[in-house]
């Protein structure tokens, strides 16, 4: 005779390990029905106590049964994504997920950023219209193989950036229609500033800096030579050898000035400046030097605020400028007018006029070139570097406003900026 099987020799050792409460259970229902209650409830609570009493004792009895092992899936393309993507999404450069047919699947918000957001599912190149970038996504996706390229981006301000295109691997057996492409952009903006700002440095520097420089060194000889004995000589020689000195620094303050203008000009401030007051400070500041040439500041400006997104040292630096050239090349006309515009649905505008001899036509669109002068001689004896409107330019340009300027001849000159 066959022995039983395992799972009912466990059924019975444990029924009998719980005998003791198997019988209070039959003795409660034989009393229960003998008090008048139904029969078919009173079993019904018998076989519940049963139960319950043996319910934690069946899965040790039950026959074990060998699971095999599953067998594992390949992942879905979704699947993947998502595990690229929450990978990339915490990277700071931008970056751009493609499929195999380069249509975007993914972009991180540094990319939504830099380039605006892309339509989902659409073409890379319904976002990047650059051909050297569309060539090398194409190489890359029939190739399989990385690439990078550079490229340039002029507007809203000029950028550089190491753009590299390359395939995420999976697997060997990654199916054709389930290949991934990261397209990343690597800015270098910073570093080519930095690098073209020292050559310009030197460049511009050694320029400027040696006609005053020859001028010291010639005084000096002749301090040491013939004028060795002459007080007054000497006296009159070292009053113009301060001035080329003091000439020698502001030109390099404008010039450090103007490095660090160009490496932030990409970062636009967003700061409330309220132009009202800050046009009555610069004309306060002003007010000895308009003194001096006999000029007189006038302001017009509106009721109430008059509030701009921008830097407020900048600003100040930019309407100094305009102001303190008004006064010094203008000075003929005795008057220098500020004009602040702020129109219920229209740019802030603030205009400096003066009533000078003007600029010729032709020399207006290149005002503000680096040590661009209209006249050599006025501007170097007026004190200046030629660098004043260039640095506004960067400023402007930074707070993403616009330098407008109208002159005519004999009728003076005015400098528009429009924010």
């Amino acid at each position: 005779m066959e022995d039983k099987a395992p799972w009912t020799r466990s059924l019975i050792a444990r029924i009998r390990q719980e005998r003791p409460v198997l019988l209070v259970a039959l003795l409660i229902a034989l009393i229960a029905l003998a008090a008048g209650a139904n029969k078919w409830v009173v079993l019904g609570l018998l076989l519940l106590m049963i139960i319950t009493a043996l319910w934690h004792t069946v899965p040790a009895a039950l026959p074990k049964v060998q699971l095999e092992p599953v067998p594992e899936t390949i992942e879905a393309p979704g699947n993947r994504l998502a595990e690229v993507a929450a990978t990339l999404a915490a990277l700071d450069i931008p970056v751009m997920v493609l499929s195999g047919d380069a249509s975007v699947l993914y972009q991180n918000r540094a990319a939504e950023k830099a380039f605006g957001e892309a339509a989902i599912g659409a073409h890379i190149s319904a976002r990047l219209r650059s051909p050297g970038i569309l060539d090398m996504v194409s190489e890359t996706i029939a190739t399989n193989a990385p690439n990078q390229i550079e490229h340039f981006e002029r507007l809203p301000s000029e950028r550089v950036y190491i753009v590299r295109s390359a395939p995420v691997e999976f697997d060997e057996q990654q199916p054709a229609d389930e290949r991934f492409f990261v397209l990343s952009f690597r800015d270098i903006s910073e570093v080519r500033r930095i690098d073209r700002m020292r050559s310009d440095f030197v460049a511009n520097a050694s320029h400027e800096l040696r006609t005053p420089l020859a001028s010291l060194r010639g005084f000096i000889e002749t301090i040491q030579g013939p004028a060795k004995n002459d007080g007054k000589a000497q006296e009159r020689f070292l009053g113009i050898m301060l001035d080329q000195a003091t000439r020698m620094s502001r030109l390099v303050d404008d010039l450090l000035s103007l490095s660090r203008l160009e490496l932030k000009s990409h970062i636009a401030p967003d700061q409330k400046v309220d132009l009202v007051p800050l046009l009555g400070h610069v004309r306060d500041s002003l007010a000895p030097l308009a003194n001096d040439v006999g000029v007189e500041i006038v302001l017009h400006l509106p009721l109430g605020k008059a509030e701009v997104l921008g830097d407020r040292d900048e600003l100040v630096q930019v309407f100094e400028n305009l102001m303190e050239n008004a006064c010094k090349y203008g000075q003929e006309g005795k008057t220098v007018d500020v004009f602040l515009k702020n129109a219920p649905g229209e740019p802030v505008e603030v205009t400096v006029v003066d009533k000078g001899p003007g600029i010729p036509a032709e020399h207006v669109p290149r005002l503000t070139e680096r040590f661009y002068r209209v006249s050599i001689e006025d501007s170097r004896s007026k004190k200046g570097t030629g660098l004043g409107l260039a640095i506004v330019k960067h400023i402007l340009t930074r707070h993403r406003a616009r330098l407008i300027v109208k002159s005519e001849v004999g009728k003076g000159t005015s400098f528009t900026v429009r924010f």
